[in-house]
């Protein structure tokens, strides 16, 4: 009988030591885990601070509801995009998932400026207490972001740098949304401002960070 021929017994040598595969769930599945973790987080929050002051708030200020409901679908799509990058030949436009809810976020935050009375229940925040809101932001997103990178981690994405953009935009408006049950300040431009300067610290960090993380999978 012939010796197999080299190319037919490498094959056979490879097949050998193949290891199964376990499949990763759907991206949405994966993503309801992650905001399971947020809502856990949320239900922490609202036993401390309880939901009557955030609920005075938004009534008195409409802007302050839509901007936190901005937020939260922004956390949702954002996430929801990180993991479908995650699947091959999934197509970059899922990036644009999240932005309905950013428009929505940014516009609603952006109307409170224009507002001529302050809600009950609140104040304009000095810079101090903006600096504050800087630190929980960061703080939240820290976490958030690393338990969404090993999420991904096993996924290997194509797109290593978009798919940690969007981990950053999730773990930010996450932390900002979570923010909302604690957060005693009207809408004002330093308190904005410091926001969006915490968003973009993290989406920035993700980007250089997680991007590295994720392609060394």
């Amino acid at each position: 009988m012939s010796e197999p021929r080299p190319h037919e017994a490498l094959i056979d040598r490879l097949g050998t030591e193949l290891v199964p595969v376990r499949r990763l769930l759907p991206p949405w599945l994966r993503t309801a885990g992650w905001l399971l973790v947020v809502a856990v987080i949320a239900a922490v929050l609202l036993g401390h601070y309880g939901v009557h002051g955030m609920l005075q708030r938004w009534n008195a200020a409409p802007d302050l509801a839509w901007a936190g409901i901005g937020a939260v679908l922004t956390t949702i799509c954002a996430a929801w995009a990180a993991f479908a990058l995650g699947v091959p030949g999934r197509r970059a436009a899922w990036a644009w998932l999240p932005l309905p809810g950013a428009l929505l976020w940014i516009g609603a935050s952006g109307l409170g400026c224009l507002r001529g009375w302050i809600a009950p229940g609140t104040q304009v925040a000095n810079m101090h207490q903006s600096a504050d809101c800087l630190v929980f932001i960061i703080s939240f997103s820290i976490p958030l972001s690393a338990l969404l990178i090993v999420l991904l981690r096993r996924a290997f994405p194509l797109r290593p740098v978009l798919t940690a953009v969007m981990i950053g935009l999730a773990s930010a408006a996450a932390s900002a949304s979570l923010l909302e049950i604690c957060h005693a300040y009207d809408a004002a431009a330093t308190d904005l401002l410091t926001h969006a300067l915490a968003v973009a610290i993290v989406v920035a960090v993700n980007a250089a960070m997680g991007g590295r993380l994720l392609s060394k999978a």
